[in-house]
């Protein structure tokens, strides 16, 4: 077994034994020499210096401190930071990717959750839940035993929008239903969209022809309100638009108007701002189903991105290619 190198967590102290509970924490330290009551939240706090200055690798998550030239000067003996979150855009710099040091992130485990999430919406959204739940708190009687025209989630059309991690976990979690799903992402041909069994359409066709639109793009400056309101105006009069992607994505100005005029529904785990200031329409309006940020990783699922770090770290350890590794030269297409 080869000597086991020595690693320093560096995110928010008390994500540490939430992220690696005691199960994860003991694989984790099966494959690398690490303080778990150590956690860095200031790479010049004074207290570090001399365990920055040894270690090979960081398990960074959330709340970790930017990773610049400077702290990699302190660490000249890193060659692995491996992120227990999702996206690692805002906590390494490009002199990590110069250096020679592998990044992974655990962003395909946290992907699971988001995915799970979108699925639920979509079959409750299929159903109309949201606003039978509020008629039936309202009126306190329902017409039980009739059919409610209208609803239903048989040959209900799903226009998934991105194929990120996310957007193609949807699509298999999806498989058993029998929903008509569709894929836009100007990154993918439509050989590899039959590979995912799903046709490949225009965002605008997609829009015009589907009942639920869900978002799964990253936060690019290209994607900066990517639905607008002529995206909007696109969507058949009914249908529902789910966003758990990044609020930006959404011209929220242009949404609260066909929320108004009750052309759509909205269901959002993510709005910009965020959080919503507390005099949003978006609160009180019927149509809107707001979720503070909850479909990614929250209690116990975020062992799971522990996990894919111990994992990594075995992999590391073994001398493998890690399995989750980040290519800076696509990061800045992805979220």
């Amino acid at each position: 077994m080869p000597e086991r190198p020595l690693a320093l967590f560096a995110m928010t102290t008390q994500n540490v034994p939430q992220i690696f509970p005691p199960e994860v924490l003991a694989r984790l330290r099966g494959a690398v020499e690490i303080d778990p009551t150590l956690a860095v939240e200031d790479f010049t706090d004074p207290r570090v210096r001399d365990v920055l200055a040894e270690a090979e690798i960081l398990i960074t998550g959330w709340g970790c401190p930017h990773i610049d030239k400077t702290v990699l000067d302190a660490a000249p003996k890193l060659r692995a930071v491996l992120h227990a979150a999702g996206s690692v855009k805002g906590l390494a710099s490009p002199a990590v990717w110069e250096r020679g040091i592998v990044v992974s992130s655990a962003a395909g485990a946290n992907a699971l959750p988001v995915a799970e999430y979108t699925l639920a919406m979509i079959l409750l959204a299929g159903k109309d839940l949201f606003a039978h739940r509020d008629r039936l708190r309202t009126q306190r009687a329902f017409p039980y035993g009739a059919i409610v025209p209208g609803i239903g989630n048989f040959g209900r059309r799903v226009g998934v929008v991105g194929a990120s991690r996310i957007g193609r976990r949807l699509i298999e979690l999806l498989r058993p239903f029998d929903l008509k799903v569709s894929l836009a992402d100007p990154y993918v041909d439509a050989t590899e969209a039959a590979a995912l069994g799903v046709p490949l359409l225009p965002l605008d066709d997609l829009l015009r022809t589907s009942d639920i639109v869900t978002v799964h793009a990253p936060q690019t400056p290209e994607t900066h309100h990517l639905i607008g309101r002529r995206e909007l105006a696109l969507m058949p009069a009914g249908s529902v638009l789910i966003n758990t992607a990044r609020g930006a994505l959404l011209d929220h100005d242009a949404l609260i108007e066909e929320l108004r005029a009750d052309r759509l529904s909205a269901i959002l785990d993510v709005t910009d701002p965020e959080p919503l200031p507390a005099d949003s329409p978006l609160f009180d309006l019927p149509n809107a189903f707001i979720t503070p940020h909850l479909a990614g990783s929250q209690g116990n699922e975020v062992a799971r991105l522990g996990l894919t770090v111990a994992e990594e770290a075995e992999r590391l350890l073994s001398g493998r290619t890690l399995a989750h590794g980040i290519d800076h030269a696509v990061l800045e297409r992805t979220a």
